[in-house]
Protein backbone atom coordinates (compact mmCIF):
# COMPACT_ATOMS: atom_id res chain seq x y z
CA UNK A 1 0.00 0.00 0.00
CA UNK A 2 2.80 2.33 0.80
CA UNK A 3 4.22 1.75 -2.68
CA UNK A 4 0.81 2.75 -4.31
CA UNK A 5 1.37 5.66 -2.70
CA UNK A 6 4.70 6.50 -3.44
CA UNK A 7 3.93 5.88 -6.91
CA UNK A 8 1.19 8.26 -6.91
CA UNK A 9 3.38 10.94 -5.32
CA UNK A 10 6.24 10.77 -7.57
CA UNK A 11 4.01 11.06 -10.42
CA UNK A 12 2.32 14.08 -9.44
CA UNK A 13 5.83 15.65 -8.57
CA UNK A 14 7.21 14.27 -12.03
CA UNK A 15 4.06 16.63 -13.64
CA UNK A 16 4.35 19.95 -11.66
CA UNK A 17 8.42 19.77 -12.35
CA UNK A 18 6.77 19.48 -16.39
CA UNK A 19 4.48 21.86 -16.12
CA UNK A 20 6.67 24.52 -14.54
CA UNK A 21 8.87 24.05 -17.09
CA UNK A 22 6.81 26.03 -19.87
CA UNK A 23 5.55 28.86 -16.71
CA UNK A 24 5.05 32.22 -17.26
CA UNK A 25 4.66 35.35 -14.90
CA UNK A 26 2.18 37.22 -17.23
CA UNK A 27 -1.34 35.91 -18.88
CA UNK A 28 -1.09 35.42 -22.68
CA UNK A 29 -3.35 37.50 -24.90
CA UNK A 30 -6.12 35.68 -26.00
CA UNK A 31 -5.24 33.55 -29.02
CA UNK A 32 -8.80 33.87 -30.12
CA UNK A 33 -7.87 37.01 -31.20
CA UNK A 34 -4.79 35.65 -33.35
CA UNK A 35 -5.00 35.73 -37.01
CA UNK A 36 -4.50 32.39 -39.20
CA UNK A 37 -2.72 32.71 -42.44
CA UNK A 38 -4.25 30.17 -44.59
CA UNK A 39 -2.21 27.42 -46.27
CA UNK A 40 -2.60 28.87 -49.79
CA UNK A 41 -1.59 32.42 -48.74
CA UNK A 42 1.58 30.86 -46.98
CA UNK A 43 1.91 28.34 -50.11
CA UNK A 44 2.06 31.68 -53.02
CA UNK A 45 3.74 34.51 -50.93
CA UNK A 46 6.57 35.98 -50.92
CA UNK A 47 8.69 35.87 -48.02
CA UNK A 48 8.02 39.70 -48.00
CA UNK A 49 4.13 39.35 -48.46
CA UNK A 50 4.32 36.81 -45.04
CA UNK A 51 3.96 39.57 -43.03
CA UNK A 52 1.25 39.45 -40.20
CA UNK A 53 -1.93 41.95 -40.89
CA UNK A 54 -0.60 45.31 -39.99
CA UNK A 55 -3.11 45.29 -36.48
CA UNK A 56 -0.85 46.17 -33.53
CA UNK A 57 -0.14 43.59 -31.28
CA UNK A 58 -0.96 40.61 -33.48
CA UNK A 59 1.15 37.95 -34.68
CA UNK A 60 0.30 35.20 -37.07
CA UNK A 61 -0.56 31.75 -35.95
CA UNK A 62 1.02 28.84 -38.49
CA UNK A 63 0.15 25.03 -38.92
CA UNK A 64 2.85 22.87 -39.45
CA UNK A 65 2.97 22.94 -42.55
CA UNK A 66 3.04 26.62 -43.52
CA UNK A 67 5.86 27.11 -40.93
CA UNK A 68 8.02 24.73 -42.89
CA UNK A 69 6.79 27.06 -46.17
CA UNK A 70 7.88 29.74 -44.22
CA UNK A 71 11.31 28.62 -43.02
CA UNK A 72 12.30 27.26 -46.62
CA UNK A 73 10.99 30.69 -48.45
CA UNK A 74 12.14 33.27 -45.65
CA UNK A 75 16.06 32.85 -45.37
CA UNK A 76 16.24 35.40 -42.60
CA UNK A 77 13.56 33.72 -40.45
CA UNK A 78 14.87 33.35 -36.54
CA UNK A 79 13.38 30.23 -35.35
CA UNK A 80 13.03 30.83 -31.36
CA UNK A 81 12.66 28.06 -29.25
CA UNK A 82 10.92 28.80 -25.64
CA UNK A 83 10.77 26.15 -23.95
CA UNK A 84 13.36 24.60 -21.55
CA UNK A 85 13.82 21.58 -23.39
CA UNK A 86 16.09 22.77 -26.81
CA UNK A 87 18.10 20.05 -26.03
CA UNK A 88 15.87 16.85 -25.84
CA UNK A 89 14.82 18.33 -29.63
CA UNK A 90 14.06 21.57 -31.58
CA UNK A 91 13.24 22.49 -35.29
CA UNK A 92 16.39 22.76 -37.04
CA UNK A 93 18.14 26.23 -37.04
CA UNK A 94 15.96 27.34 -34.14
CA UNK A 95 17.86 29.28 -31.01
CA UNK A 96 16.77 28.83 -27.56
CA UNK A 97 15.67 31.16 -25.79
CA UNK A 98 13.39 30.50 -22.82
CA UNK A 99 10.50 32.30 -21.91
CA UNK A 100 11.69 33.10 -18.76
CA UNK A 101 14.64 34.95 -20.34
CA UNK A 102 13.27 36.19 -23.29
CA UNK A 103 12.44 39.96 -21.78
CA UNK A 104 16.41 40.35 -21.21
CA UNK A 105 17.17 39.08 -24.89
CA UNK A 106 14.48 41.04 -26.49
CA UNK A 107 17.17 44.16 -27.24
CA UNK A 108 19.56 42.11 -28.73
CA UNK A 109 17.24 40.29 -31.59
CA UNK A 110 17.03 42.36 -35.44
CA UNK A 111 13.73 43.79 -35.31
CA UNK A 112 13.97 43.74 -39.56
CA UNK A 113 14.05 40.01 -39.20
CA UNK A 114 10.90 37.31 -39.34
CA UNK A 115 10.14 35.23 -36.20
CA UNK A 116 9.06 31.92 -35.66
CA UNK A 117 7.88 31.03 -31.69
CA UNK A 118 7.07 27.74 -30.73
CA UNK A 119 7.32 25.70 -27.09
CA UNK A 120 6.52 22.30 -25.84
CA UNK A 121 3.00 23.81 -25.02
CA UNK A 122 0.74 26.42 -25.84
CA UNK A 123 0.67 29.49 -23.07
CA UNK A 124 4.72 30.32 -22.71
CA UNK A 125 4.46 30.29 -27.31
CA UNK A 126 1.59 32.54 -27.42
CA UNK A 127 3.08 35.06 -24.69
CA UNK A 128 6.69 34.73 -26.15
CA UNK A 129 4.77 35.72 -29.80
CA UNK A 130 3.48 38.78 -27.58
CA UNK A 131 6.36 39.69 -26.25
CA UNK A 132 8.00 40.07 -29.84
CA UNK A 133 4.81 41.86 -30.75
CA UNK A 134 5.12 44.18 -28.09
CA UNK A 135 8.30 45.34 -28.19
CA UNK A 136 7.84 46.08 -31.55
CA UNK A 137 8.79 43.32 -33.87
CA UNK A 138 6.43 43.29 -37.07
CA UNK A 139 6.82 40.01 -38.25
CA UNK A 140 5.97 37.37 -35.52
CA UNK A 141 4.49 34.04 -36.14
CA UNK A 142 3.76 31.10 -33.54
CA UNK A 143 3.47 27.32 -34.72
CA UNK A 144 0.09 26.76 -33.85
CA UNK A 145 0.84 22.92 -32.06
CA UNK A 146 4.00 23.88 -31.06
CA UNK A 147 6.77 21.35 -31.00
CA UNK A 148 4.63 18.51 -30.90
CA UNK A 149 2.66 19.10 -33.93
CA UNK A 150 5.76 19.81 -36.01
CA UNK A 151 6.86 15.93 -35.11
CA UNK A 152 3.70 14.90 -35.05
CA UNK A 153 3.72 16.38 -39.32
CA UNK A 154 7.12 14.18 -39.87
CA UNK A 155 9.49 17.25 -40.34
CA UNK A 156 13.01 16.87 -39.16
CA UNK A 157 14.43 17.58 -35.64
CA UNK A 158 17.73 18.86 -34.53
CA UNK A 159 18.91 17.33 -31.40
Amino acid sequence: MMKKYLVILSLIVMALIVCAGCTQNTAPAPSSTTPVATPSAIATATPAAMTPPSVAGKYTDLTPAQAKDLIAAEKELVIVDVSPYYANGHIPGAISIPLGMLDGKISTLDKTKPYLVYCAVDAPSIAGAQKLVDAGFSRVYRLSGNYAAWVNAGYPVSR
